[in-house]
């Protein structure tokens, strides 16, 4: 090596002899435990737990993280000791089933002392355990933590079968379906957030139900200059800090931009299959995070901050399929924008965008972000390159895709995934025409975005596309939680309600 220096990987890139055809070799783990007693890992699982032992042993990683995604998208779960790691790849690691039943603020929206934790999932109550069954395949190194590994986890019962409400298994469930039709779905992200300079972080402590004051935060940049090389320049400090870290994660990192409002910043991720995108997006905003917060700044993937005025932060999902046959972009056509295919997947997530948006656009705060002429759409249309549009036909030939710009940078990726194949199956199965692109989209005559969380949970309960393909089960329990996280927000006394009355009358 002539003393170069060695940069930790988090996978081993070394050569592997190609196999002779002989039987698959699982040296890793006993074939006693809760893994492979269920069957729940291929020889591409095993492999890959093989290729870890070998990067954990060769690295010194002393710790891993064993992470699962949430309802909310927020990454939950434990950190386990070296000693502790091999145990949790033969059984899994257990955590309380209540995780699942809870809203934002981390209260308890379901009675989950009673029997089927009062949704009807015997699984779920008295806030039993579940099992986080790593993904040996999503190991990576923490390039900021010393000797941290970090795992992304599957939800299973004790009786080995998956839980229903994984959003990990219900965004696979999916794709598989898709794969059934002849087709994969290729994710490209562009994220955009906030990130300012912490001023003080002496929070007050949360309760379930009442979280304490976020920490005080300065301005980070002026904004209105989109794209303005020397306001990068000003914030070079954290344009390195993310792409070292996020590089060092093994992120498919593309760009690192200046948005257009105070304080905001874009990452571009390249695309990537699916569920594979899925897991970058939490990866990746989990790490912005963390990584500001060590290097004294606070990001934020809420859409509308307070000082956002301007520009709402939001998060483009550019979608396209391959036709796993003749294999090639199934939305690439040499005479129009889009091929057949891809129009009746268009008209599918059109037809289905109003009830799409809780998935989309969870939070309250999100749909603050519809507003005309703003780079953000407010109404249900489509256009050819048009960035006011909610669905925008770009590229060509291979490159032919639709993206999707109503989502939130908020959102969970699971479900956000989940709900475009969805929709765009429906287009597909019902041979839907999305009808001409608009060249007006904030002045057409067509149906508007829901205007809060409230009319998009009243959409979705009142569309049958994602009960049948979620279950109901899974649609009543994204509502319920929904619908409690909304009644807090209405139950609170806010500023504007203070300015506007207690003076007047």
């Amino acid at each position: 090596m002539g003393g170069a220096e060695v940069t930790a990987r988090s996978v081993d890139e070394r050569p592997v002899a190609e196999g002779g055809g002989g039987k698959p070799v699982r040296p890793l783990l006993p074939a006693d435990g809760f893994v492979s007693r269920h069957g729940l890992w291929g020889d591409a699982e095993y492999a890959a737990a093989a290729q870890l032992r070998r990067v954990v042993d060769e690295q010194g990683i002393e710790l891993v993280r064993l992470s699962f995604c949430d309802q909310h998208g927020v990454l939950r779960g434990k950190t386990l000791t070296r000693d502790a790691l091999w145990g949790a790849l033969r059984n899994g690691c257990t955590a309380p089933s209540s995780l699942l039943l809870k809203d934002t603020s981390g209260r308890s929206v379901y009675p989950v002392f009673t029997p089927g934790a009062g949704i009807g999932v015997e699984g779920l109550a008295g806030a039993g355990d579940i099992v986080l069954v790593p993904d040996p395949s999503s190991f990576r190194i923490l390039p900021w933590a010393g000797r941290t590994g970090w795992l992304l986890c599957d939800l299973y019962f004790p009786d080995g079968t998956p839980v229903p409400l994984s959003t990990r298994e219900l965004c696979r469930r999916a794709l598989g379906r898709l794969g059934e039709h002849g087709y994969e779905l290729t994710v490209g992200v562009e994220l955009e957030f906030h990130v300012f300079r912490t001023v003080r972080d002496d929070r007050d402590p949360s309760r379930p139900g009442q979280p304490g004051e976020p920490v005080a935060v300065a301005p980070l940049s002026r904004g209105a200059q989109l794209l303005h090389e020397e306001e990068l320049d000003s914030v070079d400090e954290i344009v390195h800090l993310l792409h070292d870290g996020l590089t060092a994660l093994d992120l498919p990192l593309r760009s690192i931009e200046l948005e257009f409002g105070p304080n905001q910043l874009e990452v571009t991720l390249a695309p990537r299959p699916g569920l594979a995108a899925a897991d970058a997006v939490v990866l990746c905003r989990s790490a912005i995070r963390q990584l500001c917060r060590r290097a004294g700044y606070h990001a934020t993937f809420m859409s509308r901050p307070l000082g956002a005025d301007t520009a709402s932060a939001g998060w483009h999902l550019h979608q396209s399929l391959v036709d796993t046959e003749v294999g090639g972009n199934a939305f690439a056509s040499p005479d129009s924008a889009l091929s057949e295919v891809g129009l009746r997947y268009l008209a599918g997530l059109l037809r289905h965008a109003a009830a799409a948006t809780v998935f989309t656009t969870p939070t309250v705060n999100g749909y603050k972000r519809y507003q005309p002429f703003s780079l953000a759409p407010d109404r249900i249309v489509w256009g050819v390159d048009n960035k006011g549009a909610m669905i925008r036909a770009v590229g060509g030939g291979p490159d032919t895709r639709l993206e999707n710009r109503s989502g939130e940078p908020a959102a969970n990726p699971y479900l956000y995934v989940a709900s475009q194949v969805i929709s765009g199956l429906a287009g597909i199965e019902g041979g839907l025409d999305p009808g001409p692109p608009t060249a007006t989209p904030y002045a057409e005559e067509a149906p508007r975005l829901p205007g809060s969380l409230m009319a998009a949970l009243d959409e979705l309960e009142r569309d049958p596309v994602f009960a049948s393909a979620l279950g109901r089960e899974v649609v009543d329990w994204l509502v319920t939680l929904k619908r409690a996280e909304a009644a807090r927000y209405l139950a609170e006394v806010s500023a504007w309600e203070q300015r506007e009355y207690f003076g007047l009358f």
